[in-house]
């Protein structure tokens, strides 16, 4: 019988690679063949390629499939890339909710890999291409950034405390300020390299430019969902991108019995949620639609902070839009569509 598709899924985790290799054959049926461990290192990966070597056969196509879990995937897929392989990187989310179709009781890596693996066989997945090197770097620009900022509000909690003692320490209050500064001045180096990258490249300038035209969004939050999401590369439409960013809406109803609040579902990047957060409050305080539209929400559920993930997930929409149409922000658009939408109801 015609093997149709070779598939090897990988539970990727900080240290071992969980890997099943699987088949599927003319009559569409499904075999799970070999199971294999390796660690997430240079010569695991190198284990891992001659291990899936020795099980393939040569006359049908091979792919690669696993998870986007952080940044432990990307050394095994920047590996098979270098080997010539396919390979699709799939958003964590879509493998959970596939993951619910399977008569699968137990969570496992084992099982991940399994349900990685069929997932691969069943769907006509893209294929991964290596990111771009600027947004790259712009993504581990960012991410520095952010990982200095918590601290630098961590350290500041510190110094607000042992200032407030009774009989509080100079020396100590000293070399948290110190910290303080050494931390304030490395954000300043991120943020001139960032400025600098962005400067380079014509292309990344005028996207840049197109995207701080929308209001809330400044140099950082066009970088940082720009880095986030190798710019658009992955992203088909907006739908897609909202689940990506985790902003996405989950509820649960069973009958009159089970029936829980909406909430967003936060499976997804929370470098790109964290992101909007800012923009859309000052979105909100300075932009007559988003203000509206802020104002309706609450008027209508009471809640704030949902009304605020509204104005978030607009945002990165509209994001996508202008990067895509390759334009800037039209302040008249939203007065100009409401006004044709009066019309046809008149």
């Amino acid at each position: 019988m015609k093997t149709l598709k070779q598939v090897v899924g990988i539970d990727v985790g900080s240290k071992e690679l969980v890997v099943c290799f699987g088949k599927i054959f003319s009559n569409l049926d499904k075999k799970l063949c070999q199971y294999g461990n390796f660690r997430n290192s240079d010569k695991g990966l190198i284990k891992l390629y001659e291990w899936v070597q020795t099980h393939t056969c040569e006359d049908s196509p091979l792919h690669f499939v696993m998870e986007a879990t952080g940044v432990y995937h990307e050394k095994l897929a920047y590996f098979l890339e270098s080997k010539g392989c396919n390979i699709s990187i799939v958003l964590p989310n879509k493998i959970s909710n596939y993951f619910r179709t399977l008569e699968i009781k137990t969570i496992t890596d084992s099982t991940c890999s399994e349900a990685i693996t069929l997932f691969g066989l069943e769907r006509n997945l893209e294929l991964w291409r290596k990111p771009d090197p600027t947004y790259k770097r712009l993504k581990q620009l960012t991410r520095e950034r952010d990982q200095l900022v918590q601290e630098r509000t961590a350290v500041k909690n510190q110094l607000h405390a042992e200032q407030a003692e009774a009989e509080p320490n100079e020396n100590s209050i000293g070399r948290i300020k110190e910290r303080i500064a050494v931390l304030q001045r490395q954000e300043k180096e991120i943020m001139t390299e960032l400025k600098l990258i962005v400067k380079e490249s014509s292309l990344l300038k005028k996207q840049t430019d197109n995207l701080t035209t929308i209001p809330g969004i400044g140099l950082l939050t066009a970088v940082t969902v720009l880095a986030e999401t190798n710019g658009f590369e992955m992203i088909r439409n907006k739908k897609q991108l909202v689940s990506y960013a985790g902003l996405d809406i989950k509820e649960k109803q069973s009958g009159t019995s089970i029936q829980s609040k909406p909430t967003i579902s936060k499976r997804g990047n929370r470098y790109l949620r964290k992101s909007l957060h800012l923009p859309a409050l000052a979105a909100i305080r300075h932009d007559e639609h988003y203000s509206n539209t802020f104002t309706r929400l609450v008027s209508r559920n009471g809640i704030k902070m949902k009304a605020a993930v509204a104005v978030q997930r607009k945002l990165l929409e509209l994001m996508f839009i202008i990067y895509k149409n390759e334009q800037r922000y039209d302040p008249q658009y939203h007065l100009q569509k409401y006004q044709n939408e009066k019309v046809d109801t008149n």
